[in-house]
């Protein structure tokens, strides 16, 4: 990255509080986090954030990527940790290939083209089948006082500059940042708050010249993911310092890797649509339209130790605070705003999942062909079409037997697919992972994110999810 001699820079993460280089702006409403700069605004549009936790080691590791649009030309923010962190440079595709790596898989049977167009026996089969398939530094202060600010470290991580700070005092913080001209958004209280908790602070830096220039003088970029691990009692994501970047609320999406399944606490968890979700897709299975009569991911024995007394008591909570679950159809925000947390993939890290990140397992299943080595000819004579509709219905009955619940399928680039190697390493054999979304509301970010087992009572939630479901949202 080409440096650029006395322009001051910073680069914020996902995670953390705006700084101001010069005069400020009206605030600009934003998913996550809104920076300021001569009269200019940076939006950070979302945070995706890939979360490890050692609970044994007591070691945390968070990823974060932000992406900005805007037309400041420098800003930055504080990441605080409990503890000093490690900084790491991860690969730039590593979240897009989270996301391929997550995607849901969904039933699909084999399809014959020719018994659709001769076959008068299987019309109306066939058309019914299809709809059950469509559900599917130290510095001294201006009073003469020797300022609490240590700079603990400092270095480069891939392309970004980064200090890392201890601060015994909220004015001297605010004020360092002051005096190295990066004019604060937020108010001391907040940092406060973490300095009580005797937090550090790491302060970033990015050059927006980099990114790319828009026609309208505006950029717009992807920042490389940077990981940073440190030493943690309690598996946390810093949420408070965020909220002063808020206007209304930020959505977030997760990926969590430890050793079991996790969820947000309290009225946060996503029990309040995952519950009434797989619930609800129990009567589909009941029919064994999917060729089995119990649920993908053990989903059955989640339901079986949550309980009917539990069931009941999760769900009136969930009807009074106004998240109803809508079959097909993601939560919508209650009368305070507040909306539901989702699952979105859950599953206990497999080694044929790693062999996947190798390149030495397919990503998709692949649906047999019935009507493969047939072509139009024949099927012109009344003889050859019989014996041809004879073939491809012993080649349907065929598949059926062999899969009765259909194959499971998904598509992504070729490309993509080949890249998910750079998850290797980083994704752990016999670690669950968990992916779910919350959209915070302003209020909802009073405090730090703790992120907890996912149980109810002393029911342990154990249910993988990598499968559509005929109640699943888009």
């Amino acid at each position: 990255m080409a440096r650029h001699p006395g322009r001051k820079w910073l680069v914020p993460l996902a995670v953390g509080v705006a700084l101001l280089a010069g005069n400020t702006a009206p605030p600009a409403k934003g998913a996550c986090c809104y920076f300021s700069a001569k009269n200019a605004d940076v939006l950070q549009p979302g945070q995706k954030v890939f979360i490890t936790w050692d609970a044994k080691e007591n070691v945390e590791s968070f990823t974060v990527q932000p992406k900005f649009e805007g037309n400041a030309l420098d800003f930055g923010m504080v990441i605080p940790t409990p503890a000093i962190p490690k900084l790491d440079e991860m690969p730039r595709d590593f979240f897009k290939e989270l996301a391929v790596f997550s995607i849901l898989k969904r039933r699909e049977y084999p399809h014959s083209l020719f018994l659709d167009r001769y076959d008068d026996r299987s019309k109306g089969k066939n058309k019914k089948k299809s709809k059950n398939d469509q559900d599917n530094g130290n510095n001294s202060d201006p009073r003469g006082r020797k300022s609490t600010v240590k700079e603990i470290a400092s270095g480069v991580v891939g392309s970004l500059d980064y200090k890392i700070l201890k601060a015994g005092r909220a004015d001297d913080l605010y004020a360092w940042l002051k005096k190295h001209k990066y004019r604060y958004a937020g108010d001391e209280a907040t940092l406060g708050f973490y300095v009580k908790k005797k937090w550090i602070f790491t302060v970033m830096k990015i050059d927006t010249m980099q990114m790319k220039k828009n026609k309208d003088g505006t950029y717009t970029g992807e920042v490389t993911p940077t990981r940073f691990q440190f030493t943690s009692k309690q598996l946390i994501y810093p949420l408070k310092i965020t909220q002063l970047s808020v206007k209304d609320r930020t959505e977030a999406l997760f990926y969590v890797q430890t050793s079991s399944k996790v969820d947000l606490p309290g009225d946060m968890t996503y029990q309040f649509q995952w519950v009434p979700m797989i619930q609800n897709a129990r009567g589909w299975y009941a029919k064994g339209i999917f060729g089995t009569n119990e649920l993908p991911g053990k989903a059955d024995d989640w339901l079986e130790a949550l309980g009917k007394g539990p069931m009941s008591d999760l769900l009136k909570k969930g009807e009074e605070l106004g998240f109803n679950f809508v079959s097909g159809q993601r939560p919508g925000p209650n009368k305070k705003g507040h909306i539901a947390t989702t699952l979105e993939w859950a599953k206990r890290l497999t080694a044929a999942d790693i062999k996947l990140l190798k390149g030495e397992t397919k990503y998709s299943e692949k649906v047999p062909n019935p009507d493969k080595g047939f072509k139009e000819g024949n099927f012109r004579s009344e003889k050859k079409r019989e014996a041809a509709l004879k073939v491809i219905r012993a080649r349907m009955a065929k598949y059926r037997k062999k899969r009765p619940g259909g194959y499971l399928v998904r598509e992504a680039p070729v490309e993509d697919v080949k890249q998910l190697k750079i998850l290797a390493g980083h994704l752990k054999e016999g670690q669950f992972l968990t992916k779910f979304r919350k959209t915070f509301a302003k209020d909802e970010m009073n405090q730090d994110l703790l992120i907890v087992p996912a149980k109810l009572g002393n029911a342990e939630d154990n249910s993988e999810y990598e499968e559509i479901l005929p109640t699943s949202p888009p």
